[in-house]
């Protein structure tokens, strides 16, 4: 029987990541499409073939993908944005498609920061959505970078409000609430994981 399918977002800062760590440890297969799309972007000929035609010369150099200058090119505008988009979200779902095919377990979880926003949501069988205050999200964006915190409220507003990804959400969907200590985060992720356990054995 295929696994079901439990998506997991949060904004920046949210602590989705911890979230997904916790139910790894529990034995649940992760897809972290960030990553994945970040792998594609160097190991996916078709990928790299659609990414120069689009975006011209130089994005790769001697078969070498040059971040900072796909950065450039393809973040300059939200029109080119939604370009490369349309690009590499269809290849992380084929990719995710390959990688569910092959998992053995009740369920299986796919992290994306982006996934209401890329339409991948739809394909869920249920949602976590990973809440925190905006302070607290700062100030954990501050721990991991060197981005200031007008910085980090630019990246945030170019982002999906939490409130809006919460009205998406329906009966079937879980909302984690992230403005509590590492224990408490733990006992309710593994509180959820027991009732997903349940839900779909």
């Amino acid at each position: 029987m295929k696994s079901y399918h439990v998506g997991l977002t949060g904004s920046m800062g949210s602590g989705k990541s911890t979230v997904a760590e916790i139910l790894q440890e529990n034995g649940v297969p992760i897809y972290f499409a960030d990553d994945s799309a970040k792998r594609l972007l160097v190991e996916d000929i078709d990928l790299k073939k659609m990414i120069e035609n689009e975006f011209g010369e130089g994005i790769y150099i001697d078969g070498i993908l040059q971040r900072r200058e796909l950065a450039k090119r393809a973040f300059s505008t939200p029109e080119a944005t939604n370009r490369i988009n349309a690009i590499v979200h269809p290849a992380v779902h084929r990719d995710f498609v390959e990688w569910h095919s092959k998992q053995k377990s009740i369920y299986v979880v796919r992290e994306a920061a982006i996934l209401f926003e890329s339409g991948s949501y739809k394909n869920c069988d249920s949602i976590i959505l990973v809440e925190a205050q905006e302070e607290n999200r700062i100030a954990r964006v501050q721990k991991r970078s060197d981005l200031s915190v007008d910085e980090i409220r630019q990246r945030m507003s170019k982002q999906m409000p939490q409130a809006q990804k919460r009205s998406m959400l329906t009966e079937r969907d879980y909302i984690i609430e992230n403005d509590i200590d590492l224990k408490g985060l733990r006992d309710q992720v593994n509180f959820l994981h027991e009732a997903l356990l349940e839900r779909f054995s």
